[in-house]
């Protein structure tokens, strides 16, 4: 599997992260879950490594060039930042690559009925999505790209924004070596989306694990994601169903672009700003997959969805992502370890018998 360009997301799931990457692998294991996700395929690790493998700048191999690089200095990450990623972006991948990329953008049009089919091409790296390391946001995410030159020319973007300066000095930091990263990239058929956003498994203010918190707005998710909008909040009790509500005036929504290539940022219609984006039949279904995706995977989930413009009620709403929550992990593992290192004695007085020789009483010293 591992020398393959590319995957179909029916063919991956959670042990692929190596070769599809975090973003891809949580999507085929979803279709595997029967979790609603529009369909698409992966191009894999290998295909990139093998792109890259050849590439150097000034004469010096990629991965090396990043890992001699200071975190602290700004200028020099920015310059060679650049540098490699004007190379990625124009050497063409081998050919074997470009015509498993095309073939692939070739049977997912069929699949799905449409010759040009827009999609979604975003990045997918092997160390983003986890709840050890989370890369979201720092990669690049295309929307509304059609025919298999522009998707190609994509995923090479994709490619090097591995290589932002955001991206390379937060792995600089970590101590994540050059030498463990690989990247994918997902091609999925693109939602035409009435409203969408992002939801919790719990509570992203306070940590409480009874709610699922709902943040929507009309049009592409990207507005919500890229704070574009100040979305609707929905706060949802797992237990009793009760839904705090909080509905905002929505200004700007993201379309695609009329041209039928790339999105643009218009107004929001004046009838629609201070309407609810989604419907309490809707959010119940969002709360209902969230709670079976939370169920999967065993743990709280940071959730991308949509709901598209077109699809009948009931099977409408489609999710483009999850991954682990991990704000509050991080601080519930934190929490973990601090409590096993800091961890009492078997009595409360055990330590200050120890302190005067271990004797205790009802128990003779020697």
């Amino acid at each position: 599997m591992a020398t393959r360009s590319v995957l179909h997301f029916r063919d991956v799931g959670l042990g692929d992260v190596a070769t599809v990457g975090g973003k891809g692998a949580s999507l085929g294991e979803l279709m595997r879950a029967g979790i609603r996700v529009p369909t698409g395929f992966a191009v894999t690790t290998a295909a990139f490594r093998q792109t890259v493998e050849h590439l150097t700048v000034d004469g010096e191999p990629i991965p090396a060039r990043v890992a001699a690089l200071d975190p602290a200095d700004a200028d020099g990450l920015a310059a060679a930042t650049a540098e490699i990623r004007a190379v990625l972006e124009s050497a063409p991948p081998p050919d074997e690559v470009a015509e498993a990329v095309a073939a692939a953008y070739a049977a997912l049009c069929d699949e799905c009925g449409d010759r040009t089919l827009p999609v979604a091409v975003r990045s997918s790296a092997t160390s983003e999505d986890s709840a050890e390391a989370s890369f979201a946001g720092l990669q690049d995410t295309y929307l509304w790209v059609r025919g298999a030159d522009s998707v190609l020319e994509h995923v090479r973007r994709c490619w090097a924004s591995l290589y932002s300066v955001e991206s390379v000095t937060y792995r600089l930091r970590r101590g994540i070596p050059e030498t463990d990263l690989g990247m994918a990239v997902v091609v999925q058929r693109m939602v035409g989306a009435r409203s969408s956003g992002v939801m919790f498994t719990r509570s992203p203010s306070s940590g409480d694990k009874s709610v699922v918190a709902i943040d929507a707005s009309w049009g592409l998710g990207s507005a919500v994601v890229s704070g574009d909008v100040t979305p609707d909040s929905f706060v949802v009790s797992k237990v009793t169903g009760e839904i705090k509500r909080t509905v905002a005036t929505k200004t700007r929504w993201h379309r695609p672009d009329p041209s039928g290539h790339g999105v643009v940022e218009t107004d929001v219609p004046g009838e629609l700003r201070d309407q609810p984006s989604i419907s309490d039949e809707e959010i119940a279904e969002l709360v209902a997959v969230a709670r079976q995706v939370e169920s999967h995977y065993g743990c709280p989930q940071d959730i991308e969805w949509a709901v598209a413009e077109t699809a009948p009620a009931g099977e409408n709403v489609f999710l483009l992502q999850s991954r682990p929550e991990t704000v509050w992990g991080e601080k519930e593992a934190a929490d973990r370890d601090k409590a096993r290192t800091a961890a009492p004695a078997a009595r409360p007085f055990d330590h200050v018998f120890n302190l005067l020789g271990g004797k205790r009483p009802g128990v003779s010293g020697s």
